[in-house]
C-alpha cells in the first residue's frame, strides 16, 4: 500500500497542496543549496569534534548492556525513500520487537545509560552521519516509520518533499511526548490520533515557509535547549 503511495507522490502528484508546495520549493533553489551547504559543513565539523566522545559513549554502551552500539531503524525520507536512521542504542536489544514503535516516559526497555543519553539528546548525535551522506538535514520534519506514514492524510506528504531533519519545530513542540504517552493505556492510538496530526500540521507549515532564517532559529533554539 505504501509503495503505491510512493509512486503517487513521486510520479503522479494530484493533491493541490503538494503541487503548490512543490512549486514553491522549486523557486527556492538558492535556499535549498545553502541549506545543504549548512548541513554538510555542520555535520562534518560536528563528527570531527565529537569523534572522541563517540568512542567513549560506544564503550560505555557495550560494557553496560547487551547489544550493539548503534540502533538502526528504517524511516521514510525525502520523496518517500526509505533509509536507516542511526542512533546510539538506548534500549535493550530487540526493543522494537517487545513494545510499541513510540517510546513512553520511564519505558522499561530503556537502559540506565540510555536514560542519560535520551535526556540530553546525545543518542541523536550519530544522525550527523545521516546528514553527511544526504539522507537527512540538520533541520527538517522528523522522519517517521512506515507504520505512521501510512496514517498520513494526502496533504501530510508535503513533509516528504524535503529531507527529514535531526530537529524541527514539531519535535520542539512535543518535547514532552514520551511523558504524554506514558499516561495513556494505548500509546500507539494516542500518538496516531492526537500527536501525529498536530506534528503534520507544524511540519507542513515549516516546509511551506522554508527559509534559512527559520532553520537557524530552530537550530539555535535546539542548542539552547528551548523545548
Amino acid at each position: 500500500m505504501l509503495q503505491m503511495r510512493y509512486v503517487k507522490l513521486q510520479i503522479n502528484i494530484q493533491n493541490k497542496e503538494i503541487v503548490k508546495t512543490n512549486n514553491i520549493l522549486k523557486s527556492k533553489k538558492c535556499t535549498l543549496f545553502f541549506k545543504r551547504f549548512f548541513d554538510i559543513t555542520v555535520s562534518f565539523f560536528a563528527l570531527l569534534i565529537l569523534s572522541p566522545f563517540f568512542i567513549i559513549i560506544s564503550l560505555i554502551i557495550v560494557l553496560t548492556s547487551k547489544g550493539g552500539v548503534f540502533y538502526k531503524q528504517v524511516r521514510i525520507g525525502k520523496n518517500c525513500k526509505p533509509f536507516k536512521i542511526l542512533k546510539f542504542r538506548t534500549m535493550v536489544a530487540n526493543a522494537d520487537k517487545i513494545g510499541t514503535a513510540v517510546t513512553v516516559d520511564k519505558d522499561p526497555r530503556i537502559t540506565s545509560v540510555g536514560n542519560f543519553l535520551r535526556k540530553h539528546r546525545i543518542d541523536e548525535f550519530p544522525q550527523f552521519i545521516n546528514v553527511l551522506v544526504g539522507d537527512m538535514s540538520i533541520v527538517g520534519p522528523r522522519p517517521e516509520v512506515e507504520k505512521y506514514v501510512n496514517e498520513y492524510k494526502e496533504e501530510d506528504y508535503i513533509a516528504l518533499l524535503i529531507r527529514p531533519g535531526i530537529t524541527c519545530s514539531s519535535s520542539i513542540a512535543f518535547a514532552n511526548e514520551a511523558e504524554i504517552l506514558s499516561n495513556c493505556d494505548d500509546p500507539d492510538k494516542v500518538y496516531i490520533q492526537k500527536i501525529l496530526p498536530e506534528k503534520c500540521k507544524i511540519n507542513n507549515e515549516y516546509v511551506f515557509n522554508l527559509s534559512i532564517k527559520n532553520d537557524l532559529k530552530i537550530f539555535i533554539n535546539t542548542l539552547l535547549g528551548k523545548f
